[in-house]
């Protein structure tokens, strides 16, 4: 029997061992996804709690508490830090089977040297030690990113922000990781959003130009587009709930545009579909000329309790997995910019595992000589950055694609403790491929095997969000 945690943690054979322990575990993190504050590593923040640190603003913690029946005052509420902290930490025995029950004990372990077990009867001790050290100079985010040995971390930006932690960032030579902005224009598709209107009036003030044509607003994106790569950034990412396109002329598009703008209400799905279409394929085609990449997250379903949008907003961990068929819509978008010869770089991301061939099989679909794996089929993300997701994902992509060009883990995360998670994958990745060798389907051939680990694990990430 097993240890928990202890060094062959998911490594099931020797091959796994040898391929985790001398080809990847050492390797950088690239990070090309997730939702970090610029602002607080800018800052270099300082926590007077683990519980700020851990529990403020994770979904995914507030969720398991919830679904514990935890009350909603000692997770978002007002309760005391302790008193939140001693909540989770009566969560965390429930939590055997998901994947936070490992990235808890991962994240103590690799950032606090714990490695005693969460639960009712250490939460005081590991509390407080865990406190204790958050007073020294190496508990803070560039402390984090430096122990974690991050070289590249892609933000989530809304095109209006001025990015100016960004700028901070990259001009101080005293921090090495290189902190890029990406382009979530989010708020430009959902025209139906009620604040849909006020958000084009702040982009007509920080842009100048007065957005009255879909012309102007491609401009005004173009602009901000143009800003963002010369602060660093070089990849787009959308929420695609949906994706119903059709190929729809500009004239069409400003119908719809301007009776938004008029204050007409609501707008039907078709209407709603004519725009997004026509928007999506004109950001698409500027992301093309930029040589940057596009990401779609598509298959959320968000919202889903009302009232609790309405005490909390957005966010706050009430989304789930959506069942929409995106399939004909995606394969119509790609190929529209496909034959104009501005089809970008691009990551599909599916939030359905009953997805997972339906992406795997359109990556197939459009290439370009000399970029290897110009569509990716993205990592198990959110409810599939699991052990079975994740294996499955791989399982999927090898299948009837080449996952030795699979560009690997993002975090995808609020937390700065969140870069255990790379480990955990890695770990998961490195399983895979030595179960395939010791059951003989794979040559063992470690020069081989060790170069798909490390590619997998950190080169093609770099080199396919870095290539010109």
């Amino acid at each position: 029997m097993k240890s928990f945690m202890e060094s062959d943690f998911l490594l099931n054979t020797e091959t796994a061992i040898d391929l985790f322990e001398s080809k990847v575990k050492h390797l950088p993190i690239f990070d090309f996804h997730c939702h970090l504050d610029p602002k607080e590593i800018w800052e270099n923040k300082t926590y007077t709690s683990i519980t700020q640190l851990w529990l403020g603003g994770d979904h995914y913690k507030w969720r398991a508490m919830r679904m514990n029946g935890i009350g909603e005052r000692y997770i978002s509420g007002e309760a005391e830090d302790w008193e939140k902290f001693q909540a989770w930490a009566e969560t965390v025995p429930h939590l055997i089977g998901n994947p936070m029950y490992h990235w808890t004990h991962l994240e103590l372990r690799r950032f606090f040297g714990i490695e005693k077990v969460l639960g009712p009867a250490t939460a005081r001790e590991i509390w407080e030690e865990c406190n204790e050290k958050l007073k020294q100079s190496h508990f803070t985010p560039k402390a984090f990113i430096e122990k974690a040995n991050v070289k590249f971390i892609g933000t989530t930006d809304d095109p209006l922000s001025q990015l100016e932690y960004h700028k901070l960032l990259n001009e101080d030579p005293s921090f090495k990781s290189v902190i890029a902005p990406t382009f979530r224009p989010d708020k430009a598709l959902n025209i139906d959003d009620p604040a849909f209107v006020s958000w084009i009036d702040r982009l007509h003030s920080i842009t100048g130009y007065k957005i009255k044509h879909v012309e102007d607003l491609i401009a005004a994106l173009k602009q901000r587009i143009d800003y963002f790569h010369e602060l660093g950034g070089r990849a787009s990412d959308h929420d695609i709930q949906k994706l119903h396109f059709i190929e729809v002329s500009q004239e069409a598009a400003q119908q719809v545009f301007s009776k938004r703008l008029c204050g007409e209400q609501p707008l039907n799905e078709e209407e709603i579909s004519t725009y997004r279409s026509y928007l999506l394929k004109e950001l698409g085609k500027l992301y093309a000329e930029k040589k940057w990449v596009m990401q779609l997250h598509m298959g959320a379903m968000r919202n889903n309790n009302t009232k609790m949008k309405t005490l909390l907003g957005a966010d706050a961990g009430f989304d789930s997995i959506g069942e929409a068929n995106f399939a004909e819509g995606l394969s119509r978008y790609l190929d529209a910019l496909d034959r104009e010869n501005a089809l970008p770089r691009t990551v599909l991301f599916n939030l359905n595992p009953k997805d997972n061939a339906v992406l795997a099989g359109m990556m197939g679909n459009y290439y370009e000589e000399g970029i290897p794996g110009k569509i990716q089929f993205g990592s198990g993300w959110w409810f599939n950055d699991h052990i079975d997701g994740m294996e499955k994902q791989m399982k999927d992509l090898a299948n009837v694609g080449l996952l030795s060009r699979f560009i690997g883990m993002l975090t995808d995360s609020r937390s700065f403790l969140s870069y255990a998670r790379h480990e955990y994958f890695r770990r998961i990745l490195c399983n895979l491929i030595g179960e395939w060798v010791e059951q003989g389907r794979v040559p063992y051939d470690m020069d081989h095997i060790g170069r798909l680990a490390e590619n997998i694990s950190y080169y093609n990430a770099r080199q396919f969000f870095l290539q010109r």
